[in-house]
């Protein structure tokens, strides 16, 4: 199986331990990995901020870099949303790149949507113990369904003990440029997400998107925890945490 790994320029540039330990766990499970060296943004900050044409370009390049794959793989679900559901309403006017847009969105999954579903796997190679909380970054669930994948995946991590916090589910306040346009209601929505990880009790709190972990760890730290760690599931996984 040939997987193409987007990386995601944030991870690329800010914590590119994360694309290593998502290289990782498809190795692990058997895949053929191929990183596009050309890859760079897929184009989400600008098509939400209303730039279509910059959104339509980074579309189309995307496109041309992951021809070939049997799936692409994406461990963020707002690129992955961005790739499986924007590109097709941004390309809708060109029959020929809506039709290639649409092809390569039923070939791409968010990481753990991939693991657990299409790969089904059911050991990892990980040693990660402790006490973990899990928010769901929106995009990932909301707009690809991911929620119960990462936490079967984590259950088959035996030194994992996961508490579920308080509205999970609800949003960390960052948003992509939300929380440049609107601070003080991003402020306080990071802040009740932050009193919901502490109460929970946990070490750690696990996500899939690493806009959302920047932000919340810089939350935390900022109000003074510098103990609870913010990690990638995939750092989790694939024991590199």
């Amino acid at each position: 199986m040939r997987v193409g790994l987007f990386v995601t320029c944030l991870i690329d540039a800010v914590r590119p331990e994360i694309g290593f330990a998502a290289l990782k766990l498809l190795e692990d499970a058997g895949c053929t990995v191929e990183v596009p060296a050309t890859q760079t943004c897929c184009g989400q900050p600008g098509y939400n901020s209303g730039d279509a044409a910059a959104g339509r370009a980074l579309a189309r390049k995307v496109i041309e870099e992951f021809a070939g794959f049997d799936y692409v793989v994406v461990p963020s679900g707002s690129c992955g949303g961005q790739i499986r559901l924007h590109f097709i309403e941004l390309l809708k006017d060109d029959p020929d790149l809506k039709a290639r847009a649409e092809d390569l969105a039923a070939r791409t999954y968010e990481l753990c949507d991939f693991l657990a579903t299409v790969l089904k796997v059911e050991r990892l190679d990980s040693r990660f113990a402790g006490r973990i909380t899990y928010h769901d970054s929106c995009c990932g669930l909301r707009e690809l369904g991911v929620q119960a994948q990462p936490r079967r995946l984590l259950a088959l991590l035996p030194g994992v003990q996961l508490t579920e916090m308080d509205d999970c589910t609800q949003c960390c306040g960052f948003g992509g440029t939300f929380s440049i346009k609107y601070g003080d209601v991003s402020g306080a929505i990071v802040d009740e997400k932050c009193r919901n990880i502490r109460a929970s009790g946990a070490e750690a709190v696990v996500l899939g998107d690493l806009g959302c972990m920047l932000n919340i760890e810089g939350r935390l730290r900022r109000t003074g925890d510098e103990t609870t760690r913010v990690l990638h599931v995939a750092q989790v996984l694939a024991g590199d945490a």
